[in-house]
């Protein structure tokens, strides 16, 4: 009777075990399976949208729980070269058409993505203590002008178009001789800021964030291409619909505050 009860007990035992591991595996299962993480959007930007492009992502991202950003910004052309390089990235902002054209002829943009989001302008600065006067852009030829901070032209849209508006004044050759090359729009502007360079051409927007320079002049509409900041999504973006729908954002009235707090015209 006592091996009886015993074997009753131990089987009645086993099949709790038993049951115990079945409803204890189903709930490791759904234990152990892993929760989706945040969509990390790489949005790689021209250094001129530093600023506001940071501001809009803080407020994506709280409207958009699921959403994260990494920035990389930079010259339109490094970021460019980057692209092709197969650098990540699910969209593009640059300064200028030029980087974008080169995407889109090698067919690296996303279908019907494509668009001009901004306008800037292009302007002689100086930095806020100094005394020069430099009326227009050909007084950068005054005689205590030594350093003329420029964007590197072959990769930094601000300075192509510095090239453009000195090609047309006809004094692209004199400045040459005094000019200094930064990597992008922003080590033009510290250059200005720190006083190495007595003069340097940045956007207008570029300006307008530091209190350590001054607008001397504006350049002419008609000295340089228009300005246009073109937008697109990569054709190869690993989050393709988050991405489209971050640039539909960007298209937004809200979106439009933001980037005139920081000197932008909206297209």
């Amino acid at each position: 009777m006592k091996i009886k009860n015993a074997l009753t007990a131990a089987l009645a035992a086993m099949a709790m075990l038993t049951a115990g591991c079945i409803g204890g595996g189903n709930s490791a299962n759904k234990m152990d399976t892993p929760k989706e993480g945040p969509i990390e959007l790489q949005v790689s930007a021209a250094a001129s949208l530093t600023d506001a492009m940071k501001e809009l992502g803080t407020m994506y991202e709280k409207e958009h729980g699921s959403v994260r950003f990494v920035f990389n910004f930079g010259s339109s052309g490094a970021l460019q070269q980057a692209i092709e390089n197969g650098g990540a990235a699910d969209v593009f902002v640059s300064a200028a058409q030029k980087q974008m054209n080169a995407l889109d002829e090698k067919k690296l943009l996303a279908d019907g993505t494509r668009i001009d989001l901004l306008q800037n302008e292009v302007v002689l600065i100086t930095a806020k203590d100094s005394t020069l006067s430099l009326p227009d852009f050909k007084a950068v030829l005054d005689p205590q002008v030594t350093h003329i901070a420029l964007g590197e032209p072959k990769g930094v849209p601000v300075g192509q178009y510095s090239e453009e508006v000195f090609t047309k004044l006809g004094i692209l050759d004199q400045v040459k001789e005094r000019a200094v090359y930064g990597s992008d729009v922003r080590q033009v502007l510290a250059w200005v800021e720190s006083g190495d360079a007595e003069c340097g051409i940045v956007y207008a927007t570029d300006a307008a964030i530091s209190d350590k320079v001054k607008v001397a002049a504006v350049a002419p509409a008609d000295t340089h291409e228009p300005i246009i900041y073109p937008a697109a999504v990569l054709k190869d973006a690993k989050n393709m619909e988050p991405a489209k729908e971050f640039l539909a954002f960007l298209q937004t009235d809200k979106a439009a505050k933001v980037f005139e707090k920081y000197g932008f015209t909206v297209k």
